[in-house]
Formats: C-alpha cells, structure tokens, sequence
C-alpha cells in the first residue's frame, strides 16, 4: 500500500459523530473518542450501542493492529453511565436487560482480538471504569480517580462479567474495600495494586504514551497477542475447562500460532538477522 492510498483510508475510516468519534491511521491504529466533555464524556445508551458497532467493525478489518479508547478532554476518560437514562426503569426486564446489554458491550471489547490501551485522564468511574477495565492495558494520568461509587450514589450493583473483570485485576478483597467504602482509587495507588499498567504526568503525556505503546504493539505478531489475550481470558472466565477427548484446553490457540505463516516468517526471520514481516496469516 502506497503512502498516498494508506492515507486515504486512514481518512475513510474516520468516522465521527456527536458522541463517539472512530478513526484508523496509516499504520493501522484505531482510536474511539468518548466525546461527551461537558458531561464529562458520561455514557449513553447510544454511545455504548456505537461501541459494539465499532468492535465489530475492528474484528472485522485485518488492518487494524491496535486499539486506544480515551475521553475527549482532560477532565474524565467517562464518568459513568449519563444517570437520567436510568429514570425509565421501571420492571425487572429493564435493570436485567441493561445489564445484559452491558456485558455485550463489555464483552465485545474484552474480545477484540487486537491490543486494547485505555487512555485515561481525570474521572474514570462506574461505566467508564467498567470500559477500562476490559480493556488489556490502561495508561492513567496522575489526576486520574478510578471507582464505583454506587453504594452512595444509586444504589444499584454490578454484573458477574464486570465483577470478574476487576477481581482479575486486583483481588476479590480490594473490589469489596472499593466497592463497600465507594471510594475513589488515586493513580499512584492504582498502580500499586494492578489497577492500572503505567502512570503519565498529565493529559498529554497520557496520549504520547499510548500512542508510542499501539506503535509498538502494532509492530509485533498479531497471532501470539490474539492467542495470549484468549488464552487469558479463558483462564479468567472459565477456569481449568475440559477439552475433548485427546485435546488439552488452549489447544486450537497453539496451533493457531505455530501453524501459521507468521511463525515460519518469524523463524526464517531470526535465522537471517533481519525484522520479521508479520502479517496475521
């Protein structure tokens, strides 16, 4: 692909609208904006149904290497789900549909098979908090606040699927401190327990960082990033599982990886000194 013709793509799949902005680049890093700034990017309906259009259309485009999710401003990644929607709930089916509906959301991004980096810059809490939490990597700034603060605020609780997801990352006794005191997690300590990968001075460096990380991630086999993130999640989600007769869990990931071109490509690679060509296939 020409520089030319790979800049007029990068142009075509930018997609923006009022609340959730989607483009791809040259080098095949795609970027979802939540652009609510001055609701400090809370969540509507909309925009989560925009998320689950915008992971289909990743999981569908080879190109795309890598993903970054961040919040339009310096405010808040996202502040929640926009709480006025809730005032519609009414019957069981609503609250059980909602949820429901949440892990799809969730659960499409969790799945992707390409790297995710939450880019985070000052609130990141409920909705959005779930948002980065599924994602594979999060970057925070040193203003960033992290939380679920229902037990003061709705009152309402979270699904399995979002309770698993935070568990993963930081035990089951740091979700109920979180969880039970409705507190709100600094960054330094975010990162001390696992909540978060790195921490960034401010806005900018946030977005420098996670720009120069898909970069990388960009650069490196797509097959044994898919295969370690399924892996992984697997392990999380399921446990030990059994497989069929004379099959071991995680099998069909290892013949993905070493049946495929990119593993010849990397061997013949290394052998001859030179960077590998990885190409997904």
């Amino acid at each position: 692909m020409s520089a030319d013709s790979a800049d007029a793509r990068a142009e075509a799949e930018t997609a923006p609208t009022d609340e959730l902005l989607f483009a791809v680049d040259a080098a095949g890093i795609a970027r979802i904006t939540l652009n609510r700034p001055k609701a400090r990017n809370a969540l509507t309906f909309a925009m989560y149904r925009g998320l689950v259009e915008l992971c289909e259309r990743i999981e569908a485009d080879p190109a795309i290497k890598a993903v970054i999710i961040t919040g339009a401003g310096d405010k808040a990644f996202a502040a929640g789900t926009d709480i006025a929607q809730f005032r519609s709930f009414t019957k069981p089916e609503d609250a059980l549909g909602y949820e429901r509906f949440m892990d799809r959301v969730l659960g499409g991004l969790e799945r992707l098979r390409v790297p995710t980096i939450a880019a985070i810059a000052g609130a990141c809490t409920g909705g959005g908090a779930a948002i980065a939490a599924a994602c594979d990597m999060r970057i925070a700034s040193r203003d960033a606040r992290f939380g679920f603060p229902i037990a003061r605020t709705l009152g309402n609780c979270l699904s399995q699927n979002t309770l698993r997801r935070l568990a993963n990352l930081i035990g089951g006794p740091r979700v109920k401190d979180i969880l039970f005191t409705a507190r709100l997690v600094e960054a330094d300590e975010a990162l001390a327990i696992g909540l978060v990968n790195e921490v960034a001075e401010d806005a900018a460096a946030v977005a420098a960082r996670a720009e120069a990380l898909a970069a990388l991630l960009a650069t490196h086999a797509p097959l044994t990033l898919r295969a370690t993130k399924e892996g992984l999640r697997r392990i999380a989600e399921e446990g030990a599982t059994e497989a069929a007769e004379g099959e071991r869990p995680g099998d069909d990931l290892i013949l993905m990886t070493y049946m495929s071109e990119d593993f010849r490509e990397g061997m013949e690679a290394f052998l001859g000194k030179r960077p590998p060509n990885f190409k997904g296939r």
